[in-house]
């Protein structure tokens, strides 16, 4: 098994390609351990010296290390781990333990249904796309029809990526206030 790596923009985090389906659908981001249990593959990766947070994708592992540790280490284990996995034959996902909480979409009504309908899509459609192609995920979490705020989920390589404040001001801000002239502007969900 061959396992490709590129770099991401966020120099704490690195792009795994194992070159099989890692997710038939959606992406997972788990931000510690605790969060990875639901998953054998994010598990293993946990249990690597170094690794801080773990985002599957379709095709993709993104991998962030601690600030402290040095990929020359990281990486290596990081792809005997991936590699471990995908030869076990484990699912990446344990369905039966996965509990994770479904957290309650907000419900909109009238025009600002249709304000957020066409943010969504922009973000699928313009968004996510690009900032895949770098590891990560940036999802849609509200929209106050009051002030004009969006605010966006950072996951995967995006999450703590020193350019993230940028791409989100200068580019998705640019690009939203554009399309959707009741977007005032675009912010990053805390946590």
């Amino acid at each position: 098994m061959f396992i490709q790596t590129e770099a991401t923009p966020n120099p704490d985090t690195l792009k795994f390609l194992p070159g099989k389906t890692v997710l038939e659908d959606g992406v997972r981001d788990f931000a510690n351990a605790e969060e990875g249990e639901v998953s054998p593959l994010a598990t293993r990766l946990f249990d690597v010296q170094g690794v801080a947070r773990v985002f599957l994708g379709a095709d993709f592992v993104s991998v962030t290390k601690t600030a402290e540790s040095d990929w020359r280490h990281v990486k290596t284990m990081t792809l005997a781990a991936i590699m471990d996995h995908f030869m076990s034959g484990m699912p990446v996902i344990d369905e039966a333990a996965d509990q994770a909480a479904i957290s309650e979409e907000i419900v909109y009504e009238g025009d600002t249904a249709e304000i957020v309908e066409e943010i969504k899509q922009l973000i699928e459609t313009r968004v996510r796309p690009a900032v895949a192609q770098d590891g990560g995920d940036i999802v849609f979490d509200r929209f106050d029809p009051e002030t004009g705020v969006v605010t966006l989920h950072m996951r995967g390589a995006c999450a703590g990526c020193p350019s993230s404040t940028m791409t989100l001001k200068q580019g998705i801000e640019n690009m939203m206030r554009h399309y959707v002239p009741e977007v005032t502007a675009v912010e990053q969900a805390l946590g």
